[in-house]
C-alpha cells in the first residue's frame, strides 16, 4: 500500500525519527521491538529471513526495485529531499524499512541446536565492529555467535550495513549472566579459546579446536577480561611479524583478528 508523505515529521514516519541519535534510536527500537534495514540487498534478505515488515521508506525512484518483495507492506513516498533529511546523508541506498524483531532464543537453546563452531563477544561496543564480525563469521562458516549482555546490537542499523545482511544469516543468542558464561558453554561440551595479542599463547593455527570449540573475541582496545583469559581451557594468539613487533605494531584490529582465527582456526573445527 503506497503512501505519499510530504512532511519529515509526519507521525507515520516515527519509525525513522532521529537516525543519527544513537541512545534515541536504541531505547525506541528496544520498546517498539524493531529495528532498520538499509538498501535493496539488505532489506531482502531480512524478508528472507522471516523479519515482518513494519513498513518502508523510499523515493520514487527506487520503488520498483522492491515491489517483488514488499507485498501488502505500507510504503511510504517521499521526495529525494525529505528521505535525505530523514537519513541524514545521501548514503541511503534508496530505501529504509522498519522491520520487526523475532524473539532471540535462549543461550542454552542455541547451544542444543548442534553448532560446533562458536564465537562468543565479549563487550564490543562498536556498532561497526560487531557488523564487520558478523559477516567474516558468515562468510567463513561459524555456525552461531554469542554475546556477552554488554555487546553492541548486532541489529542496530549501522552493525546491520556493515553487515551487509549477515546479521540476518547467523544465529545468535544473548548471555544472560557474563560471569558464569564460560561455564556454561563448558557444561554444554564446548572447549574455550581466548584470543589474546600476548605472544607467549599459543599459536591459533596449531591448536587442535575439538568437535566443539567456541573462540572468545575481547572488547576493542582492552580485548578480553582477566576474569574470562582465567576460565578459558586455553589462550591462543595470532602470530605477528618479528619486524612489526620490533616496530611497536604488537596486535590487530579486533575485526580484522575474528577474520584470521576464522579463517584459520575455526574451518577445522567439527
Amino acid at each position: 500500500m503506497l503512501e505519499y508523505v510530504t512532511d519529515a515529521a509526519d507521525p507515520r514516519l516515527s519509525d525513522y525519527t532521529r537516525l543519527r541519535d544513537v541512545e534515541l534510536r536504541k531505547s525506541l527500537e528496544a520498546e517498539r521491538g524493531l529495528f532498520l534495514a538499509e538498501g535493496e540487498k539488505v532489506i531482502r534478505r531480512a524478508i528472507g529471513a522471516g523479519y515482518p515488515i513494519r513498513s518502508v521508506l523510499t523515493t520514487r525512484r527506487w520503488l520498483a526495485s522492491l515491489e517483488d518483495v514488499l507485498g501488502e507492506a505500507t510504503v511510504y513516498v517521499v521526495s529525494d529531499e525529505i528521505m535525505s533529511g530523514i537519513a541524514g546523508f545521501q548514503v541511503h541506498r534508496g530505501a529504509l524499512a522498519s522491520m520487526e524483531r523475532l524473539p532471540l532464543p535462549p543461550m542454552e537453546a542455541l547451544l542444543k541446536s548442534g553448532t560446533g563452531r562458536l564465537l562468543v563477544l565479549e563487550d564490543l561496543v562498536d556498532h561497526s565492529n560487531v557488523g564487520a564480525i558478523f559477516r567474516s563469521a558468515a562468510a567463513l562458516g561459524v555456525d552461531a555467535i554469542i554475546l556477552s549482555p554488554r555487546c553492541a546490537d548486532p541489529l542496530y542499523r549501522r552493525a546491520v550495513k556493515v553487515s551487509m545482511g549477515a546479521v540476518f544469516s547467523i544465529p545468535y543468542a544473548r548471555m544472560d549472566d557474563w560471569f558464569t558464561g564460560l561455564d556454561r558453554l563448558r557444561a554444554a561440551g564446548y572447549r574455550t579459546l581466548a584470543l589474546t595479542p600476548d605472544q607467549s599463547a599459543a599459536p591459533i593455527d596449531g591448536v587442535d579446536p575439538g568437535d566443539r570449540v567456541a573462540l572468545l573475541l575481547g572488547a576493542e582496545g582492552d580485548g578480553l577480561s582477566s576474569h574470562w583469559l582465567q576460565e578459558a581451557d586455553q589462550a591462543v594468539c595470532i602470530p605477528m611479524s618479528a619486524q612489526a613487533m620490533a616496530a611497536g605494531v604488537d596486535s590487530l584490529n579486533v575485526v580484522a583478528a575474528a577474520a584470521i582465527a576464522c579463517h584459520g582456526l575455526m574451518r577445522r573445527a567439527g
